[in-house]
């Protein structure tokens, strides 16, 4: 009797076994037609790469492709303009020397120049070292004027200086630029004055300093005969734009009711105001901020010095504090004895050795001229001109000692 139950209860326990089979088959889900089976990876080989953070393919980079998107070569480098005509081409080659002197982003020049001035400035660059023309690079243009009578502007002033104001026509492919006259010198980092365009509000699209500090002295404010920017008006020897934001601008004007783009408005605004400037381009650029104030942007006399701020007395607070950032050497005092301190600072900059030590080659020797220069009011206040000096060759010195002790003390 107790045999057939042992058989009855092994028969039953088998049924349910194989019921429940039964029922876990029928529960699985059918697989997916259109998902093709994985295989599984083969030795040897890498797995798949997986697409960056935020999904897509990998396959979708094409190989040798960059991973990130490249920056629009007109980004890439700090743009500074020129432009040299006559006997303007030593000036501006010691004026780019001193930028690539103290830079320390990439630089890329646009020289406008006559045509025989030309092979000039391509000889001259070529014949530095190397280690200084792997820093910039330099387009060579042609004096150009889009509207209006070209003889007319190249003799607005100074030769081919009106060439300025058609920057933000011929340049259709930078966004942003700092324009100079030859008579200037960098005494700091381009990249310092640079950082100033993100300092513009939504409106500002072009940056300059005041023409003078004090409006009882300055010249706009005793004898200029039309319209001028504020209280002292504005110099355009030292000019920070925004070239994209000039080109898209409808600008006020004193010409029609309604606005002007910056191309339709030169050559009116001279038609009337011809007869009545004294500066040329200056004086067009004063007129229109005069009637766009919002649109610029104003920085300190630092960034624009020149005699003024020194041959009555010192009378540039930023300078004093800070020093001296940007020399303008107008009036021609690099060339006589009028001013020897901008002399000075002219002369060893052009005859610094480029591969020679900053403090021996061009700090010692600066130092040593200004003694003769203590008699004038310029010369009384050498530390305005030398504090900039000091703290860029401080920051070359501790970089070259960085780097040393860090490739020393790598391993």
């Amino acid at each position: 009797m107790r045999r057939p139950c042992k058989v009855a209860a092994a028969l039953l326990c088998l049924a349910v076994l194989l019921l429940l089979y039964l029922l876990a088959g029928s529960a699985a889900p059918p697989p997916a037609p259109s998902a093709p089976a994985r295989r599984p990876p083969r030795l040897g080989r890498s797995p798949p790469r997986r697409s960056p953070a935020g999904g897509g393919s990998a396959s979708a980079r094409k190989p040798g492709e960059q991973k990130h998107p490249k920056e629009p070569p007109s980004l890439q480098c700090m743009h500074l303009a020129v432009v040299a005509c006559g006997d303007r081409l030593e000036e501006t080659l010691i004026m780019l020397k001193s930028a690539v002197l103290f830079s320390n982003r990439r630089l890329c020049f646009h020289i406008f120049a006559e045509d025989s001035l030309k092979p000039e400035f391509e000889k001259k660059l070529k014949e530095w070292p190397s280690s200084y023309t792997k820093k910039f690079e330099s387009n060579i243009y042609p004096i150009t004027f889009s509207v209006g009578n070209a003889q007319e502007w190249k003799k607005l002033f100074k030769p081919c200086a009106a060439q300025r104001l058609f920057l933000p026509v011929i340049l259709k492919d930078v966004d942003s630029l700092l324009y100079v006259d030859t008579d200037v010198l960098f005494l700091r980092p381009i990249d310092d004055i640079w950082h100033l365009l993100r300092e513009f509000n939504s409106t500002q699209l072009a940056a300059m300093a005041p023409e003078h500090e004090i409006p009882k002295i300055g010249w706009y404010s005793r004898f200029a005969r039309h319209p001028y920017y504020g209280t002292t008006g504005v110099n355009s020897g030292v000019m920070l734009m925004n070239l994209t934001r000039i080109r898209s601008t409808q600008f006020k004007n004193s010409l029609i009711p309604g606005g002007l783009t910056w191309e339709e408005m030169l050559y009116p605004l001279y038609q009337k105001y011809k007869n009545y400037i004294t500066w040329g381009d200056q004086d067009l650029l004063n007129i229109i901020f005069y009637f766009n104030p919002e649109c610029l942007y104003v920085f300190p006399c630092q960034w624009n010095y020149r005699p003024d701020h020194c041959m009555y007395g010192s009378n540039c607070r930023g300078a004093e504090e800070e020093g001296v950032s940007i020399l303008h050497g107008n009036r021609g005092v690099y060339h006589d004895d009028k001013q020897p301190t901008f002399k000075a600072l002219y002369e060893v900059i052009r005859d610094f050795p480029f591969e020679d030590n900053l403090f021996q080659s061009l700090y010692y020797p600066l130092q040593s001229k200004f003694l003769d220069t203590v008699h004038t009011l310029c010369g009384r206040i050498p530390q305005v001109f030398l504090k900039q000096i000091e703290k860029t060759m401080k920051k070359v010195y501790e970089n070259r000692v960085i780097v040393y002790l860090g490739a020393n003390h790598r391993y």
